[in-house]
Protein backbone atom coordinates (compact mmCIF):
# COMPACT_ATOMS: atom_id res chain seq x y z
CA UNK A 1 0.00 0.00 0.00
CA UNK A 2 1.34 3.44 -0.95
CA UNK A 3 1.87 6.50 1.17
CA UNK A 4 -1.06 8.32 -0.46
CA UNK A 5 -3.43 5.49 0.35
CA UNK A 6 -2.42 5.57 3.98
CA UNK A 7 -2.98 9.31 4.17
CA UNK A 8 -6.40 8.92 2.58
CA UNK A 9 -7.45 6.31 5.12
CA UNK A 10 -6.29 8.53 7.95
CA UNK A 11 -8.35 11.42 6.64
CA UNK A 12 -11.45 9.25 6.47
CA UNK A 13 -11.03 8.24 10.14
CA UNK A 14 -10.61 11.76 11.50
CA UNK A 15 -14.22 13.03 10.97
CA UNK A 16 -15.54 9.93 12.67
CA UNK A 17 -13.41 10.68 15.71
CA UNK A 18 -14.63 14.27 15.75
CA UNK A 19 -18.25 13.11 15.49
CA UNK A 20 -17.76 10.78 18.43
CA UNK A 21 -16.16 13.57 20.45
CA UNK A 22 -19.06 15.89 19.62
CA UNK A 23 -21.58 13.23 20.60
CA UNK A 24 -20.08 12.80 24.01
CA UNK A 25 -20.52 16.44 24.99
CA UNK A 26 -19.08 18.05 28.10
CA UNK A 27 -18.87 15.92 31.26
CA UNK A 28 -21.99 16.13 33.37
CA UNK A 29 -21.51 18.18 36.52
CA UNK A 30 -22.90 16.86 39.82
CA UNK A 31 -25.66 18.97 41.35
CA UNK A 32 -24.63 20.69 44.58
CA UNK A 33 -26.36 19.27 47.64
CA UNK A 34 -27.17 21.69 50.44
CA UNK A 35 -27.25 20.30 53.98
CA UNK A 36 -30.78 20.08 55.32
CA UNK A 37 -31.50 22.29 58.29
CA UNK A 38 -34.00 20.85 60.77
CA UNK A 39 -36.32 23.33 62.44
CA UNK A 40 -35.68 23.78 66.12
CA UNK A 41 -38.32 22.12 68.30
CA UNK A 42 -38.92 23.33 71.83
CA UNK A 43 -39.13 20.51 74.39
CA UNK A 44 -42.53 19.94 75.96
CA UNK A 45 -41.03 19.02 79.33
CA UNK A 46 -38.88 21.28 81.48
CA UNK A 47 -35.15 21.31 80.88
CA UNK A 48 -33.23 18.54 82.65
CA UNK A 49 -31.47 21.04 84.92
CA UNK A 50 -34.76 22.61 85.99
CA UNK A 51 -36.36 19.20 86.54
CA UNK A 52 -33.40 18.13 88.68
CA UNK A 53 -33.69 21.26 90.84
CA UNK A 54 -37.44 20.74 91.24
CA UNK A 55 -36.89 17.09 92.23
CA UNK A 56 -34.34 18.09 94.86
CA UNK A 57 -36.68 20.77 96.20
CA UNK A 58 -39.50 18.23 96.49
CA UNK A 59 -37.22 15.93 98.47
CA UNK A 60 -36.27 18.79 100.76
CA UNK A 61 -39.96 19.53 101.41
CA UNK A 62 -40.69 15.86 102.09
CA UNK A 63 -37.70 15.61 104.44
CA UNK A 64 -39.12 18.59 106.36
CA UNK A 65 -42.58 16.97 106.45
CA UNK A 66 -41.27 13.62 107.71
CA UNK A 67 -39.18 15.41 110.31
CA UNK A 68 -42.16 17.42 111.55
CA UNK A 69 -44.32 14.29 111.54
CA UNK A 70 -41.73 12.58 113.74
CA UNK A 71 -41.62 15.59 116.11
CA UNK A 72 -45.38 15.68 116.68
CA UNK A 73 -45.36 12.06 117.84
CA UNK A 74 -44.04 13.17 121.23
CA UNK A 75 -47.47 12.85 122.90
CA UNK A 76 -48.48 9.66 121.11
CA UNK A 77 -48.77 6.45 123.17
CA UNK A 78 -46.63 4.70 120.51
CA UNK A 79 -44.22 7.64 120.14
CA UNK A 80 -41.10 5.47 119.81
CA UNK A 81 -42.51 3.38 116.97
CA UNK A 82 -43.93 6.25 114.94
CA UNK A 83 -40.90 8.47 115.45
CA UNK A 84 -38.75 5.79 113.82
CA UNK A 85 -41.35 5.30 111.08
CA UNK A 86 -41.01 8.96 110.07
CA UNK A 87 -37.35 9.60 110.88
CA UNK A 88 -36.08 6.87 108.52
CA UNK A 89 -37.72 8.35 105.39
CA UNK A 90 -36.76 11.84 106.59
CA UNK A 91 -33.09 10.84 106.59
CA UNK A 92 -33.32 8.97 103.27
CA UNK A 93 -35.14 11.84 101.58
CA UNK A 94 -32.74 14.44 102.95
CA UNK A 95 -29.86 12.49 101.43
CA UNK A 96 -31.64 12.48 98.05
CA UNK A 97 -32.14 16.25 98.22
CA UNK A 98 -28.41 16.69 98.85
CA UNK A 99 -27.20 14.09 96.35
CA UNK A 100 -29.85 12.54 94.04
CA UNK A 101 -27.41 9.87 92.86
CA UNK A 102 -27.44 8.37 96.38
CA UNK A 103 -30.35 6.22 95.18
CA UNK A 104 -27.77 4.04 93.39
CA UNK A 105 -26.07 3.24 96.69
CA UNK A 106 -26.70 -0.31 97.89
CA UNK A 107 -27.12 0.60 101.56
CA UNK A 108 -29.62 3.34 100.69
CA UNK A 109 -31.61 1.00 98.43
CA UNK A 110 -31.71 -1.84 100.97
CA UNK A 111 -32.85 0.46 103.78
CA UNK A 112 -35.46 2.01 101.49
CA UNK A 113 -36.81 -1.40 100.43
CA UNK A 114 -36.90 -2.69 104.00
CA UNK A 115 -38.70 0.36 105.34
CA UNK A 116 -41.16 0.40 102.42
CA UNK A 117 -42.00 -3.26 103.02
CA UNK A 118 -42.72 -2.51 106.69
CA UNK A 119 -44.94 0.42 105.70
CA UNK A 120 -46.88 -1.76 103.27
CA UNK A 121 -47.51 -4.33 106.03
CA UNK A 122 -48.61 -1.56 108.41
CA UNK A 123 -50.89 -0.07 105.75
CA UNK A 124 -52.64 -3.40 105.23
CA UNK A 125 -53.09 -3.93 108.98
CA UNK A 126 -54.50 -0.42 109.53
CA UNK A 127 -56.78 -0.71 106.51
CA UNK A 128 -58.25 -3.96 107.87
CA UNK A 129 -58.74 -2.35 111.27
CA UNK A 130 -60.49 0.67 109.79
CA UNK A 131 -62.68 -1.50 107.61
CA UNK A 132 -63.81 -3.44 110.66
CA UNK A 133 -64.18 -0.69 113.28
CA UNK A 134 -64.36 2.74 111.58
CA UNK A 135 -67.63 4.59 112.19
CA UNK A 136 -67.29 7.66 110.00
CA UNK A 137 -64.72 9.81 108.31
CA UNK A 138 -61.37 8.07 108.53
CA UNK A 139 -59.68 11.44 109.15
CA UNK A 140 -61.50 11.48 112.49
CA UNK A 141 -59.88 8.16 113.38
CA UNK A 142 -56.29 8.06 114.58
CA UNK A 143 -55.71 4.88 112.57
CA UNK A 144 -56.91 6.70 109.47
CA UNK A 145 -54.34 9.46 109.86
CA UNK A 146 -51.63 6.89 110.53
CA UNK A 147 -52.74 5.00 107.43
CA UNK A 148 -52.37 8.09 105.24
CA UNK A 149 -48.93 8.71 106.72
CA UNK A 150 -47.79 5.22 105.76
CA UNK A 151 -49.25 5.60 102.27
CA UNK A 152 -47.35 8.86 101.74
CA UNK A 153 -44.11 7.24 102.92
CA UNK A 154 -44.61 4.27 100.61
CA UNK A 155 -45.38 6.44 97.57
CA UNK A 156 -42.44 8.75 98.15
CA UNK A 157 -39.96 5.96 98.74
CA UNK A 158 -41.18 4.36 95.52
CA UNK A 159 -40.58 7.62 93.61
CA UNK A 160 -37.10 7.93 95.07
CA UNK A 161 -36.36 4.30 94.25
CA UNK A 162 -37.48 4.71 90.63
CA UNK A 163 -35.35 7.84 90.18
CA UNK A 164 -32.26 5.61 90.28
CA UNK A 165 -33.19 4.08 86.90
CA UNK A 166 -34.00 7.33 85.09
CA UNK A 167 -34.36 10.98 86.13
CA UNK A 168 -37.88 11.99 87.02
CA UNK A 169 -39.71 13.99 84.40
CA UNK A 170 -43.12 14.46 82.88
CA UNK A 171 -45.94 12.72 84.73
CA UNK A 172 -43.68 11.33 87.47
CA UNK A 173 -42.32 14.78 88.26
CA UNK A 174 -45.84 16.21 88.41
CA UNK A 175 -46.85 13.37 90.75
CA UNK A 176 -43.83 14.15 92.95
CA UNK A 177 -44.85 17.82 93.20
CA UNK A 178 -48.44 16.88 94.09
CA UNK A 179 -47.34 14.39 96.76
CA UNK A 180 -44.86 16.89 98.23
CA UNK A 181 -47.53 19.60 98.56
CA UNK A 182 -50.34 17.34 99.78
CA UNK A 183 -49.19 16.95 103.44
CA UNK A 184 -48.73 20.69 103.94
CA UNK A 185 -52.08 21.50 102.34
CA UNK A 186 -53.73 18.86 104.55
CA UNK A 187 -52.13 20.27 107.70
CA UNK A 188 -53.24 23.77 106.75
CA UNK A 189 -56.80 22.56 106.14
CA UNK A 190 -56.91 20.75 109.50
CA UNK A 191 -55.45 23.74 111.32
CA UNK A 192 -58.00 26.16 109.83
CA UNK A 193 -61.01 23.85 110.27
CA UNK A 194 -61.16 23.19 114.00
CA UNK A 195 -64.30 21.07 113.57
CA UNK A 196 -62.16 18.33 112.06
CA UNK A 197 -60.18 18.04 115.32
CA UNK A 198 -63.15 17.84 117.69
CA UNK A 199 -63.21 14.03 117.78
CA UNK A 200 -59.43 13.66 117.96
CA UNK A 201 -57.69 12.28 121.08
CA UNK A 202 -56.22 14.81 123.50
CA UNK A 203 -52.60 14.05 122.58
CA UNK A 204 -53.34 14.92 118.95
CA UNK A 205 -55.06 18.20 119.78
CA UNK A 206 -52.24 19.47 121.97
CA UNK A 207 -49.63 18.92 119.26
CA UNK A 208 -51.59 20.88 116.65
Amino acid sequence: MGIGARIGMGDRDRPRDRDQDQGRGPPASRPSVRPSVRPSVRPLCPAPAMAARLWRLCNLLMAAFFGLAAAVQVNDPDAGLWTVVYLVPAALTLLVSINPSITDNGVWRNLCDLHSAGCVVGTIALACSLFAYAQGNIFHEEEGRELFGLVIITIWMSLCRSSAKSPLGGARLVAAVVVALFPFVSWLYIYVNKDVRESWPTHCKTVI
